[in-house]
């Protein structure tokens, strides 16, 4: 990707980076696959079992993603539910009769409260086993993990790391892990979908980089991300990723192509970037399209980008279509959000550089970080808050 210059930037080249680390990640959690099955074995052969998907902040993001992957695939009730909300609620979370598969996904493993959602798990669920998915080996989450017999650490390549304030490496890498998990026995088969993912990846950075530049030189003042599905999750990733990169100056909003037309579409006026991710399957599409048509004729904005596979009905649109389909064969929408969150990536990216911000470290008053700073852990005794 040529119109990023390696070297200058922690984010253009943790972005850059991705088809790479993504092969990596494929090819770690290969070598692990005996391990993996031999640690879920006795979990899901427990009864009532259910999966909680967990992280803060953007790793939340990914369990969002990957719910109905993982009860597809395992057949066992699966639930997204940031640290964020177990920490502060747990007892509406965890019953000790109810048997749980923690996975908790962290990029440096060391926000507090993801150590305090593993720690009160243990306390209030009699039967708990995690996994813990995470880029920092050092990270107190993986030294925590490595030392207890109902844990499972998956370290991912050390690139992952991200170092920029925004997650982006670490988020797709992390989501590939947990989707590759969900269905870890058939890892070989999947190994197809990864390289067209790996080829759609390089396909966005390469040819629509610098096109996503441009549009990131456009005057819009907000932006709104509509995705399906799993694609909803990367819609919010998406409007998180732009929020952050650009300290907030940009106004951002995301929903579901139905729940659009719920009120939030009250939002778009002239200044409105409207970003697009299409879903692979024909009947979810039929109600993407037709929103799309509607706002076509009844709103005016400024710009819109489509992302999707296959897209011959948006072709002659004014608006940039990422048209992603190399033969008649599409990526299901699980292993689509991972790569379909590039173009919010590189044009949130450009558009921190063309407000005269730092993309790496944008926040100006330095309220938000790298890892979360602040937070005080209290401690849960099961009776906190009862009068």
């Amino acid at each position: 990707m040529k119109i990023y210059m390696p070297g200058t930037s922690h984010m253009a080249r943790e972005i850059a980076s991705q088809p790479k680390l993504w092969a990596e990640t494929y090819s770690s959690l290969l070598a692990k696959k005996g391990e993996l099955i031999d640690f879920l074995k006795e979990v899901f052969e427990l009864k009532d079992l259910q999966i909680v998907l967990t992280g803060a902040g953007t790793s939340a993001f990914i369990g969002e993603i990957l719910l109905q992957s993982f009860h597809r695939n395992t057949g066992k009730i699966s639930k997204a539910i940031a640290t964020t909300d177990l920490v502060t609620h747990p007892a509406d979370f965890f019953q000790k009769s109810v048997p749980v598969l923690l996975i908790s996904f962290a990029r440096s493993g060391d926000s507090p409260e993801s150590l305090a959602a593993f720690e009160v798990a243990e306390k209030l669920s009699d039967v708990v086993y995690h996994v813990i998915i995470t880029c920092n080996p050092e990270g107190k989450m993986a030294k925590t993990g490595a030392n207890r017999k109902n844990s499972f650490v998956f370290l991912l390549p050390e690139g992952t790391n991200d170092q920029a304030l925004a997650m982006t490496s670490s988020f797709t890498s992390m989501t590939l892990a947990g989707l590759l998990i969900s269905d870890i026995k058939n890892i070989e088969k999947n190994g197809k979908k990864v390289e067209k993912l790996i080829e759609y990846g390089n396909i966005i950075l390469d040819k629509y980089a610098a096109e996503l530049s441009r549009v990131a030189e456009l005057n819009f003042k907000r932006v709104v991300f509509l995705g399906s599905g799993a694609l909803k999750g990367t819609a919010k990733e998406a409007h998180l990723k732009l929020t952050e990169v650009t300290d907030g100056q940009i106004i951002c909003q995301y929903e579901s192509f139905l729940g659009f037309r719920h009120g939030p579409r009250a939002v778009i006026d002239e200044s409105t970037l409207i970003v697009y991710l299409f879903s692979s399957d024909l009947y979810v599409h039929s109600y993407e399209i037709d929103l799309v048509s509607s706002i076509d004729q009844t709103e005016k904005f400024l710009f819109s980008i489509a992302i999707g596979q296959c897209l011959q009905e948006l072709e002659n649109r004014e608006s940039l279509t990422i048209n992603l389909c190399t033969n008649a064969k599409k990526l299901p929408d699980d292993f689509f959000s991972i790569c379909s969150i590039i173009p919010a990536q590189i044009l949130g990216f450009f558009k921190s550089i063309a407000l005269g911000l730092t993309p790496d470290t944008p926040s100006k008053n330095g309220g938000i970080h790298r890892i979360v700073q602040g937070v005080t852990i209290y401690p849960y005794d099961g009776q906190n808050g009862k009068k």
